[in-house]
Formats: structure tokens, sequence, C-alpha cells
């Protein structure tokens, strides 16, 4: 399996936020500001940007919305390698994490 690449904070705030549901562009934006609690905020245009790039990599799917009257509505949803890209990005922060605590720890 070849190295994934890195994750940006708004791509990874992007999957993470579909991986509980189907969203629109601004209900993630309004989701990542609340997961990490101010310190990370996606634009419109990084939004945009972001969804368009991530469809064509087939991490993300746009979907109709079933919502009488919002049929215009954008609406995202995490797709398979979607989520696998996610979880590898996961275990990669989660592996990082590991080794700073053991060289601040004086384990290694």
């Amino acid at each position: 399996m070849k190295k994934a690449e890195p994750l940006s904070e708004s791509y990874y705030y992007i999957l993470l936020c579909l991986a509980k549901g189907k969203n629109h562009g601004y209900g993630i934006m309004q989701m990542t500001e609340t997961l990490s609690k101010g310190e990370v905020t996606i634009g419109s245009g990084t939004m945009y940007g972001a969804t368009g790039n991530m469809m064509k990599k087939g991490w993300i799917q746009e979907i109709l919305s079933d919502e009488p009257g919002v049929e215009r509505k954008r609406l995202y949803q995490l797709t398979d390698a979607g989520r696998e890209a996610l979880e590898v990005e996961t275990k990669r922060l989660k592996r990082m994490i590991a080794n700073a605590e053991e060289v601040y720890h004086g384990t290694v």
C-alpha cells in the first residue's frame, strides 16, 4: 500500500464532519468550528474548492436533498474511499501524538 499524503486541516474536518452523516457546505463549516472549538474556520471558497477536489478523488459525493423545498441545496456524503482516507489520517495523527509523548516523557 502506498503512503497516503497528509490531509490539510480543512480536508480532515470536512471528512470528519461527513463521517456523522450527509451535510451541506454551511453545516460542515459550522460543525468544523464547533468541533475545533473555533481554532479551525473553513471559508466558503475553501469549502467549495475542497469539496470539488475531494469529489474528484472519490472521497465524497454530492447527493440530492430529500427535504421538501430544498432541492437545490448541495449535500455531501462520505464514500468508502473517503472513510478510509479519514481513518488513515486519524491513525497517522495518533501515531505522531504517541511519538511526541514518548519524547516528552523520556521513554525514547
